[in-house]
């Protein structure tokens, strides 16, 4: 006599039909667990070597000149090699400095080209300064459209279109130099080398405010190091500073993928997108910077957590349990309701996934 099998699926025996979303499986795997370590502090003879260049690279930022546009320029590659957080109340004095004797009732006086007002109009608006955009006005023909000796001078061109980025509503005039210098950039891009070619590629296709800090930091590294007369002092911070960020960034990918790893989310989860090294990621966004190194942990592991619970609402659960779930989670408390899935998320909860952090 044949034995019937029986099912250990409890949705089978309450014949629960769900729609399960198809995510993506990882494609991570097990990869960032070599770098998982106990220990994430920084190795003391690159800390050293990191100070003593932000020590001359401060002499740099901090020396008078009567040329200001090259401590704006200095600024503006400090910021873009990301390394601003090493230097915020200096950058924060020294535009104050410039603000004060470059801009007149939020108009900027300076008479340079116009890279160089560009520049200086992006770095004041991205650092917080009410700087007017009329400043544009002096580089228009008398029909009031933008003097197509202009196209010619690529790098003001470039500087201009990123400048445009930082409009506000209303702003016709940086509105038009974005068409302006799209519109020729796109123009005249084969007909660069191949270095200048990709820089416009890539700034058409990307604004500097809208790309991820570590990103345009490994980025612009290569560009900057191709400019005549760059600072090596700078280009070597900015490789080392990096290089240290990165490790660190690696460890604690390591150290959270371990923790999930441990929850077993495919097995408990199946249903839940398994995004961790994305919400690693992610946290790199909203800051990177290394005193924040608890904050991006905690941070991960909540977005992880609150990860699971919206696919649970949105690719598991049944409007009946969802009800009965939601209730749950409104009392922090256990109920005795049918849900499969509930033992695992009260289980979670009493891990403590912030208890090593506090």
């Amino acid at each position: 006599m044949s034995s019937v099998a029986h099912s250990t699926n409890p949705d089978d025996k309450f014949n629960l039909q769900r729609n399960l979303a198809d995510f993506h499986p990882n494609i991570w795997g097990e990869y960032f667990l070599q770098y998982a370590s106990e220990s994430i502090e920084v190795d003391q003879n690159i800390r050293a070597q990191i100070e003593t260049l932000k020590v001359e690279v401060r002499k740099m930022l901090l020396s008078k000149t009567e040329n200001e546009m090259l401590r704006v320029n200095l600024i503006d590659s400090i910021c873009r090699l990301g390394l601003s957080y090493h230097f915020t109340h200096e950058i924060d004095d020294v535009l104050q400095h410039i603000h004060e004797s470059c801009v007149e009732n939020e108009e900027i006086i300076l008479e340079d080209n116009l890279c160089s007002i560009a520049v200086l109009f992006r770095v004041l608006r991205q650092q917080g300064f009410r700087v007017s955009s009329n400043v544009f006005t002096k580089f228009k023909d008398e029909q009031g459209n933008f003097s197509k000796k202009l196209v010619t001078d690529v790098e003001g061109m470039l500087s201009l279109y990123e400048a445009s980025h930082m409009m506000i509503h209303g702003e016709d005039i940086l509105e038009d130099a974005q068409v302006f210098a799209a519109t020729n950039l796109e123009a005249i891009a084969t007909q660069l080398n191949p270095s200048l070619a990709s820089q416009v590629k890539y700034t058409l296709k990307q604004a500097i405010h809208k790309n991820l800090p570590r990103l345009e930091a490994r980025r612009y590294i290569s560009i900057y190091e191709q400019i005549p007369f760059h600072s090596e002092v700078l280009l070597t911070l900015a490789k080392v500073d990096f290089n240290m960020l990165q490790t660190l960034h690696q460890k604690e990918f390591g150290n959270i993928c371990k923790w999930w790893i441990g929850l077993d989310v495919p097995k408990n989860f199946s249903f839940a997108r398994d995004r961790i090294v994305e919400g690693c990621f992610w946290i790199l966004a909203v800051y990177y910077e290394p005193q924040f190194s608890q904050a991006r942990k905690m941070m991960t592991k909540l977005s992880a957590m609150l990860s699971i619970i919206d696919d649970t609402y949105d690719a598991y659960g049944t409007i009946d349990e969802l009800e009965l779930f939601s209730k749950a989670i409104e009392r922090f408390i256990n109920t005795n309701i049918y849900f499969h899935r509930s033992s695992h998320f009260i289980s979670l909860n009493k891990k403590n996934i912030f208890l090593e952090s506090l």
